[in-house]
């Protein structure tokens, strides 16, 4: 949950995750569904399904026991090098260093190293390095890793680091050099990419339209039927490919969504029609049991705010 999430976001899912899903039994078995509906809004949902397949795997092959050896950590799906080395140091207490953006940035900065932290041969290399100087065995392994992790995350922070307090001082090239702030060096970000989207929200007698995405971003999951656009295509062109050609035009609503590597520019169109070309779901089903990422959950405002 905390791979490219902060911890406060992740809290109060955790929390929930557990209380409905305490074993790993539990989660093997779960259905897809409610995987979802308990991972909605924490997007990058390839980890939700991850961690199920990774469960599986401990149920199926490993008799319900967690896996003790790197190698076998690694093996579990969903599980690289920088959690296999958290779990193998922290739950075990072996001299493995687990390598994430803090102790990039203590590393980067102790050696002035301008490797943009992007290269997997810099991670390698700071794997090994690190490793090489672990405490043999037990909790002092698991205490050397957190405390790198709070040394980034606290004191050797991205801006204003508080090198007075900071224990490496004295070893730190950067900050004896006063280039902090030059390390670690981040590869370029690319310019996003951005697409004109249409989202329906197809209203029947039944209840809104729901379907799984076959491609794309978000692909297998749920969704208000949605297309991306070309130049001069309209809305009700969409519709009458999906075969709605009768309908009542209720309300339209742009909105935004920003993924790691596209934008969005939604349209929201709000119909009614008395046919529904794909499965429906009454707004309290939708609500309660129907997992929708946050790029679509949006839409539901319109109707919300058209009732009251």
């Amino acid at each position: 949950m905390l791979q490219q999430t902060r911890v406060e976001a992740v809290k109060g899912y955790y929390q929930r995750f557990m209380a409905e899903l305490p074993t790993v039994e539990d989660l093997a078995a779960c259905e897809e569904e409610k995987l979802l509906k308990l991972w909605e809004g924490l997007g990058y949902y390839s980890r939700a399904r991850n961690l199920q397949k990774a469960a599986k795997k401990i149920v199926y092959e490993y008799d319900g026991e967690f896996p003790t050896t790197l190698a076998a950590l690694k093996n579990l799906p969903g599980v690289g090098s920088y959690t296999a080395g958290a779990i193998a140091s922290i739950a075990y207490g072996l001299p493995v260093a687990a390598v994430d953006g803090n102790v990039f940035r203590v590393a980067a900065r102790l050696e002035e190293n301008p490797t943009p932290i992007s290269d997997p041969k810099y991670r390698k290399y700071l794997e090994e390095t690190l490793s090489a100087v672990y405490p043999p065995q037990g909790s002092a392994c698991a205490d050397f890793t957190q405390s790198l992790f709070e040394l980034g995350a606290l004191v050797c922070k991205p801006q204003n680091p508080d090198c007075a307090h900071c224990p490496l001082h004295g070893l730190c090239r950067a900050y004896q050099q006063g280039t902090q702030t030059e390390y670690p060096v981040l590869p370029k970000k690319a310019e996003k990419r951005r697409e004109q989207v249409y989202v329906y929200l197809i209203e029947t007698p039944h209840g809104f339209c729901i379907r799984r995405r076959e491609e794309g971003v978000l692909r297998g999951m749920n969704e208000f039927p949605s297309a991306v656009i070309a130049d001069g295509e309209t809305p009700e062109n969409i519709l009458n490919e999906w075969g709605v050609t009768a309908f009542t035009e209720i309300k339209r609503q742009k909105f935004t969504h920003i993924f790691t590597h596209i934008r969005w520019d939604m349209l929201c169109v709000w119909v009614r029609t008395d046919s529904a070309p794909f499965d429906t779901y009454t707004l309290q089903e939708i609500e309660e049991n129907i997992s929708l990422p946050t790029a679509f959950k949006q839409c539901l405002s319109v109707i919300h705010e058209r009732k009251k």
